[in-house]
């Protein structure tokens, strides 16, 4: 296990886990935010981008509430171009991540929240990073409620930044600051 808060547990993810992904991410409930409702992940596809991806530096693991899986977060060095983007110098070590609940029916329960909160800290603690940036679509009103919540700060809009379902989607930049504001 990589890292727990009460119930909720994160630990990296296993061939083992590419099924219950591809269930996941073909629920039209959950492509919906997350890759896309035109966009579902066979499990084959999961085994090659989430699991068998030999050239990233991700962490990438499943989210566990008491040992059930219900999602999936990577967290990962953000790179040159990304911090080009999001205005950092190339220096700063800056860490980006991406989760998302992939049981619609333990949604708006406190999950997501208790996982965001564990997953600062344990960047926090073991990474030395300088930052956290994220970029959820601007209609994600719940992602973004959240991230809030855990103290992320909204930084700017990312004009036409995702393509989501055929259309370029405005995202918002989102940053928790470990050394204060910029």
């Amino acid at each position: 296990m990589l890292f727990q808060k009460d119930h909720v547990s994160v630990r990296y993810v296993k061939e083992e886990d590419a099924q219950v992904i591809s269930k996941w991410l073909t629920d039209p409930e959950v492509l919906q935010y997350y890759e896309g409702r035109d966009n579902p992940q066979s499990v084959e596809m999961v085994l090659d981008h989430f699991i068998h991806n030999p050239n990233s530096h991700e962490k990438r693991c499943v989210i566990e509430f008491d040992n059930m899986p219900i999602g999936y977060i990577q967290m990962y060095p953000v790179d040159f171009d990304w911090k080009a983007l999001y205005g950092y110098e190339e220096s700063q070590n800056i860490w980006g991540m991406d989760q998302f609940i992939g049981e619609p029916t333990y949604w708006g329960k406190g999950i997501g929240t208790k996982l965001v909160q564990a997953a600062i800290t344990y960047i926090m603690e073991n990474t030395g990073a300088e930052a956290i940036a994220m970029d959820p679509k601007v209609n994600n009103e719940r992602a973004i409620n959240c991230y809030e919540k855990c103290g992320f700060k909204k930084v700017k809009i990312l004009k036409e930044h995702e393509l989501h379902e055929g259309k370029l989607e405005d995202c918002w930049m989102m940053e928790y600051n470990f050394i204060g504001d910029r």
